[in-house]
């Protein structure tokens, strides 16, 4: 059975309380994208001075776009090469060998990316269920203060696990035929076109089906029962009636490769790992004006 790849706040707790060479890494990935007013209107931000104002005693505050994305990518969250991932968290006081539990205040939107990444290379990395809500709410701690820089550790070297990331040009080459589903886990009206978008165009990538990875939890943040993940992945026909996968593996987009590690990272819950993400997603696909998007 595959572990979970979420941890309870209890569980996170007992962790932080217990032997010191077996407590995990804690990291805060929340960042801020504003509502669009109008399309191609994109506005973000670090989520540091919320980090500061309230957080997991020990956590380390992380910047998704600045510290974990590529500056020369084409789009705001073009994953790292692996050694300058590993750099990065070696920076960071991470080895390969540490185990690191991520959580937000976002909705677990920018926790799964994070988590996803470290997943790719390897890594023993968890998602906090619930994010820092989920920790208040269960009548843990937190602190406010300004961050300390961790120890870093020695370099080390990754090896990626798997293949977690699929091009424009591999899905421009597509066939019509491919069992393989692709799923854009932005909210529906996102998907039809009906509301205004960040990006270039409106719309969603011809064949793809919708799952919103944010009707993947609860109003309060938690995420749904392993049953009701099922079903929403089984109504798109994205698994099969018995919750198995229907094709090799599950290709995944959304607006900026952000909510599609979401789905991802659902996925993974009930045992579903063998993905794929497109890294560019929307943001890459409909600035390029010779590709088609669908509107319905």
């Amino acid at each position: 059975m595959i572990p979970s790849p979420f941890i309870s706040a209890a569980e996170l707790a007992d962790l932080l309380a217990g032997p010191a060479d077996a407590r995990p890494v804690v990291f805060d990935a929340s960042y801020l994208l504003a509502k669009p007013d109008y399309d191609g209107d994109y506005r973000s931000g670090s989520a540091l001075e919320q980090w500061r104002g309230a957080h997991i005693p020990s956590s380390i505050y992380v910047d998704i776009q600045k510290q974990f994305s590529d500056p020369t990518g084409a789009t705001h969250y073009t994953h790292l090469h692996v050694e300058a991932l590993a750099a990065e968290l070696a920076r960071l006081g991470v080895h390969q060998l540490t185990p690191v539990v991520v959580y937000d205040t976002t909705q677990t939107m920018f926790a799964a990316r994070l988590w996803y990444l470290l997943d790719w290379i390897g890594m023993n990395v968890r998602v906090l269920n619930g994010g820092l809500a989920a920790w208040q709410a269960a009548g843990h701690p937190v602190e406010s203060a300004i961050e300390a820089m961790p120890i870093p550790a020695a370099s080390w070297t990754p090896t990626a696990t798997r293949n977690a990331w699929i091009s424009k040009e591999e899905l421009v080459a597509r066939s019509a035929d491919d069992s393989r589903p692709l799923v854009c886990g932005l909210p529906a009206g996102s998907f039809t076109g009906s509301e205004v978008t960040r990006y270039a165009r409106r719309g969603h990538i011809p064949g793809s089906v919708n799952v919103s990875s944010r009707g993947l939890f609860a109003p309060e943040g938690t995420v749904l029962a392993d049953a009701e993940l099922r079903a929403a992945y089984v109504a798109e026909g994205v698994l099969a009636p018995d919750g198995n996968s229907l094709a090799s593996e599950v290709l995944l987009y959304c607006g900026g490769g952000i909510s599609a590690t979401a789905n991802a990272l659902t996925l993974a819950a009930v045992g579903v790992t063998a993905v794929r993400v497109f890294d560019g997603s929307l943001e890459e696909w409909a600035a390029d004006s010779s590709l088609p998007l669908e509107t319905s």
